[in-house]
């Protein structure tokens, strides 16, 4: 079993912080999907500010995941993408996203990449607090 929660905390933070390019340097993915959540939502700050509240929490259940509170880093990771599949699914930006180019124009969509990983982590991160739960993971720290 130490394998796999480790196994599992490796991919949730690697997920988690390769997105984080993306969303503290406002390239032209993050700007459509905050920009559209927060048109959608009439919360104008969210469009602005929402990717560096999400990359913030995802830095800090990344961290977590690799300490005595990994529990919690699951927790925050469950959190953050119950939000992100929510939106996905029930808001416009929809499942498949577009992709940009250099340039910012749209070249095409991702086939709905970025929805199934959110959902990968979401697997991850529950199965995580599953075992912490059941007590399996308390064993290999």
């Amino acid at each position: 079993m130490k394998y796999v929660k480790w196994g599992l905390c490796i991919f949730i933070a690697f997920v988690f912080v390769q997105s984080l390019f993306f969303k503290f340097t406002g390239s032209p993915e993050t700007t459509f999907i905050f920009g559209t959540l927060g048109e959608w939502s009439g919360l104008a700050w969210f469009g602005q500010y929402g990717a560096y509240m999400v990359g913030i929490a995802e830095l800090i259940a990344s961290i977590l995941l690799f300490t005595r509170l990994h529990a919690l880093g699951a927790f925050m990771a469950v959190g953050t993408m119950t939000g992100a599949i929510f939106f996905h699914l029930f808001t416009p930006i929809g499942v498949a996203q577009p992709v940009f180019n250099e340039a910012g124009e749209v070249v095409g969509n991702d086939g709905g990449i970025l929805f199934v990983m959110a959902c990968l982590v979401w697997v991850s991160a529950a199965f995580l607090l599953y075992q912490t739960r059941k007590g399996d993971l308390e064993q290999v720290d």
